[in-house]
């Protein structure tokens, strides 16, 4: 498969061909940046781990230049911490036993710049290839404007496809900026209570981040324990993690639904909750 940049990489972790590799796959993430699929897919590395008949594939959209940097990395050039998080994500990939792992390469302004086809495209090919049941991306709530774009050009690419070519499923979660905040019918809670050990080996792996001035690895997982948590306020906790999403499956059905319009119902329905709680029990 041809892919638009020649420093694009398509990483299989057993050695298996290419094309074979991709099309066992069932779970598919499609991050902006190294250590975005281990934060924000875990329910698709934890479905597929030591399963040999459902395989996740990860799809990291950017280059990895434009990370902070601090401690042994401070002096780094951007070059330099490329070629580390490139190597980092490809031990994820054997740590977590995926199916693929897909390096695209793409400066963080091309994935921002909408007239920009070449990542839409290397998308479209990479979900027909793969054929995934599941695809885990973004939320367009997150803050970082990357994640946005790379949230946005993926249903721009599943929109793009047949209709009976596309996944079954297709969920925007949490990374800059949590989701608890959606109403409890707007919400998908995934359970990822089991294998923590892995959970923490696979977010410690991204050592650039978690040394060089980002603790995502305890962040993470303290937001998963708080998520259980405070899940339910009148009921005993049914997880010891969750990970919440945003369900994306009707944006990529309906190309005429508008995006930011549908994100905007759901700040709306979490504004009138709270108008009304208080109006309630005011005086």
């Amino acid at each position: 498969m041809k892919l638009a940049r020649e420093t694009a990489e398509i990483f299989i972790p057993d050695g298996m061909a290419i094309p074979e590799a991709l099309a066992r796959t069932t779970h598919m993430a499609i991050g902006a940046h190294q250590d975005d699929l281990e934060i924000m897919a875990c329910d698709g590395i934890l479905t597929c781990f030591q399963r040999d008949d459902r395989w996740f594939c990860g799809v990291v959209m950017t280059d990895g230049s434009g990370s902070p940097r601090d401690g042994v990395y401070a002096d780094y050039t951007d070059e330099e911490m490329q070629a580390v998080r490139r190597k980092e994500q490809r031990k994820a990939a054997v740590v977590g036993e995926y199916g693929a792992q897909v390096l695209l390469d793409y400066p963080s302004s091309e994935i921002k710049e909408s007239e920009n086809r070449a990542p839409v495209e290397d998308l479209k090919a990479l979900l027909r290839e793969a054929a995934p049941q599941v695809v885990y991306t973004h939320n367009p709530a997150d803050k970082h404007d990357t994640h946005v774009a790379t949230a946005l050009r993926v249903i721009e690419a599943i929109r793009a496809l047949p209709a009976a070519e596309r996944p079954e499923q297709v969920y925007g979660c949490e990374v800059w900026r949590s989701l608890d905040w959606l109403m409890d019918e707007d919400k998908v809670a995934f359970d990822v209570t089991a294998h923590e050990n892995l959970q923490q080996a696979l977010l410690g792996i991204f050592d650039s981040q978690v040394s060089g001035g980002k603790r995502y690895d305890l962040a993470t997982i303290g937001r998963r324990r708080a998520n259980a948590t405070y899940y339910a306020s009148h009921e005993v906790d049914v997880a010891a993690r969750m990970t919440y999403a945003v369900d994306l499956t009707p944006l990529t059905e309906a190309p005429e639904m508008d995006v930011g319009a549908t994100i905007q119902a759901s700040i709306d329905r979490f504004r009138q909750d709270v108008i009304e709680r208080i109006e309630r029990l005011g005086s």
